[in-house]
């Protein structure tokens, strides 16, 4: 074995490496995990332990298998591309290929994407006569991949009313579909093959015998039933070594289980986890701020990192009396950092959720600075925000033909392509715009002249209104908010519109013409092609979640209030906190060499003024690392009421809080819920609460009784 194979790892990176059995790995952010889990399979071969054909490794990422074979490649001389490395679905795909016929597939089975899976439901739905108003499309694709997800076909799930009987009926019918058609959709092909293992004992028997080692690389963000499958494939002879950390498990809403990681080692008898706490990414002043935070959740395993790279510089906290405001500060500091020689590639400005990057983005076009939003689309480009501002473009010229085809049946409305190609023929042989066409025989088809009749009373609406008020309009009118309100991570799409609002308020505060024409002309530019080339130097924008397994040398982490981050959302839900507060810790160690973090006093929701407290992150920082840029008094109790008029703020509160955001209370009538906001003052101050079974409800302070949980 050459010598220089394990030359460099640290004593726990060592352990790991050559551990004897099976062993699960703690490894924190920046700890070298990926070397960890290369090394030991390149360990495993050159020590003649395992041929590469007898190693099953397993990633999340297509992007992340294949660097795992390219460094193999580097580190042995070994054809690699035989070898059992990808993705679950890959992995299951390949599974799936080889044993096609007891699987119960033809050979060349064709897989559906989320789009395809969603073609095929309405059109089953419309073989069936199913009434689509009551049975949205997109709610039954959620219905059928949460139970395959779960492991569970149609006949084993559990109905109790007759909702969900229909459902179930209709899920039952999709995979009857499905098989007559050869297709499977991507739920399919894990539960296609777990139960393909399940049931034939010689091929189970086959693949355990055959794969002596099983590695696992993140770990914290597998399933109930990826971990079913993994150890469906692990034999009594067979070493399982999975690599994680729980306290970068921020995936639940796709299912991932982090108590899978306790699971784990209750199954294979292992008493402690090996960690790797040594990080070579970020100087101990931010490392231990992560550790101050993640700190505070009390369901962990349990590490602290460090490193010998030095202390570092302080954090830098920021806090602006608006986000607008935050959004300046922002684009000054990277100003600064860029005449001081740091290129733009290397800063990145993190948010919670995707419709705080529209107010960040705007300040970067404005000041002319280069940046890239990472992992998704800039505001005014995501498809929402297209369909919204397709319906004001209609307000505007409802002769707009590009327009009017991009929402005419969105949501939709019973306009089909028949339809369509009839109005297209009678537009042309008149010479008139499609509207006209649809105005003179809009009536032979319902859902065309219900279209017609809904841009019409918007126009009539939106006619003498402010601009902002005329987004708030279409938003809620046209329908898009009750669609993406039935999507299954409909959440962002939602907060996305309401930030149209927001844009169109900022718009009208910043230009002398307040026409609907002249925001359109303005989100177009915005819109055009001035974002930098994945290539080019340039600030890289995105959400903490696409931030995971990146770094950068200054990272800024903005919007750090209540309700914000930690998002409303999680407080209400089961131990969504502690989720919110890894995702806090994901961010923070991010940051290599230099981080800002900063929250505004005032934030636009729906086009108002809405204040709210710091988050309460800030807090569990402790004060010796962080340097204040500003000295502003802390920012005020609870939200004022909205003003109506920009640029007029309401007068300040003054009283103090029964409860701290995020607190638990019982009401004598819901039960109990958790503390989300608060607004008003005097004699109207009232609180919001966040409860299980009826959501948010507001209550005046002077007259509710809550108790303390």
């Amino acid at each position: 074995m050459p010598a220089d194979l394990l030359e460099g790892l640290n004593p726990d990176q060592l352990a790991a490496v050559t551990a004897p059995g099976s062993a699960l790995v703690l490894a924190g952010a920046g700890s070298g995990k990926t070397r960890v889990l290369t090394t030991r399979i390149a360990w495993l071969v050159q020590n003649a332990q395992v041929s590469p054909m007898g190693l099953l490794a397993v990633t999340f990422t297509n992007k992340a298998a294949k660097e795992m074979l390219t460094r193999l490649s580097a580190m042995l001389p070994i054809n690699t591309r035989g070898m059992w490395v990808g993705t679950f679905h890959g992995l299951c795909n390949r599974l799936l290929r080889a044993h096609h016929r007891d699987a119960g597939l033809p050979q060349l089975f064709q897989i559906l994407d989320s789009a395809d899976q969603l073609s095929a439901i309405k059109r089953l739905m419309k073989a069936l006569n199913v009434d689509t108003d009551k049975y949205e499309p997109r709610k039954l694709q959620h219905f059928i991949n949460m139970n395959k997800e779960a492991g569970l076909r149609a006949d084993k799930v559990e109905a109790w009313d007759p909702y969900t009987r229909r459902l179930t009926e209709l899920f039952g019918e999709y995979d009857g579909q499905c098989h007559r058609e050869g297709v499977v959709d991507f739920a399919e092909l894990l539960l296609r093959s777990y139960e393909l293992l399940s049931r034939n004992a010689l091929l189970r028997e086959h693949y355990q015998t055959r794969f002596r080692h099983i590695l696992v690389d993140e770990f914290q963000d597998t399933s109930k039933l990826q971990y079913a499958w993994l150890q469906l494939l692990a034999g009594p002879d067979t070493t399982l070594f999975a690599v994680g950390d729980d306290d970068q498990s921020i995936y639940a809403f796709r299912g991932a289980d982090v108590g899978n990681m306790g699971v784990f080692m209750r199954d294979l008898g292992i008493e402690a986890p090996i960690k790797l706490t040594q990080n070579y990414r970020s100087h101990s002043t931010i490392l231990d701020a992560a550790n101050a935070v993640i700190s505070r959740n009390e369901n962990r395993l349990g590490k602290d990192l460090w490193t010998d790279a030095g202390v570092g510089e302080q954090i830098r906290h920021y806090q602006a009396n608006d986000d607008r405001e935050e959004a300046g500060f922002v684009v000054e500091a990277i100003r600064e950092l860029y005449r001081e020689g740091l290129g733009y590639s290397d800063i990145a400005i993190l948010y919670r959720s995707n419709a705080q990057s529209r107010a960040i983005e705007h300040a970067l076009f404005t000041a002319g600075l280069p940046y890239r939003v990472y992992g998704g689309q800039r505001f005014f480009e995501r498809a929402e925000i297209k369909h919204a501002l397709a319906y004001m473009r209609l307000i505007a010229n409802p002769e707009d033909d590009n327009a009017l085809l991009r929402v005419v049946n969105f949501p939709t409305r019973g306009v089909g392509a028949r339809t369509l190609e009839l109005l297209d023929a009678a537009a042309r042989q008149g010479g008139m715009p499609l509207w006209q066409a649809a105005c003179a025989g809009g009536g032979k088809n319902k859902g065309l002249a219900g279209f017609v009749t809904l841009i019409e009373a918007m126009r009539a609406e939106a006619s003498d209104l402010p601009l902002p008020e005329v987004a708030e309009i279409v938003v809620e009118r046209s329908g898009l908010l009750a669609h993406y309100r039935a999507e299954k991570e409909g959440e962002s799409r939602i907060e996305n519109l309401n930030e149209l609002t927001n844009a169109a308020l900022a718009f009208a505060q910043e230009s002398d013409d307040h026409s609907l024409t002249a925001f359109l002309a303005h989100a177009a530019l915005e819109a055009g092609d001035h974002e930098a080339g994945a290539s080019a130097d340039a600030v890289q924008l995105m959400t903490v979640h696409a931030a995971k397994g990146l770094e950068f040398h200054t990272v800024f982490i903005t919007g750090l209030e209540e309700g914000l981050f930690p998002h409303e959302n999680a407080l209400s839900e089961v131990d969504g906190l502690e989720e919110e507060r890894r995702l806090m810790y994901v961010a923070l160690t991010r940051a290599r060499r230099r981080l800002f973090i900063s929250h505004a006093q005032m934030r636009m929701l729906h086009g108002q003024p809405r204040y709210g407290l710091p988050s309460r992150f800030l807090e569990e920082i402790p004060a010796a690392l962080v340097h204040s840029l500003n000295r502003r008094p802390a920012a005020p109790a609870y939200a004022a009421p909205a003003a109506r008029s920009p640029g007029v703020q309401p007068p300040q509160p003054s009283r103090n809080l029964p409860h701290k955001i995020g607190a638990r209370v019982s009401h004598a009538r819901y039960g109990e819920g958790v503390v989300s906001g608060y607004q008003g003052q005097g004699t109207e101050a009232e609180i919001r609460i966040a409860f299980p079974k009826v959501g948010d409800k507001w209550f005046l302070l002077d007259y509710v009784k809550l108790t303390a949980c």
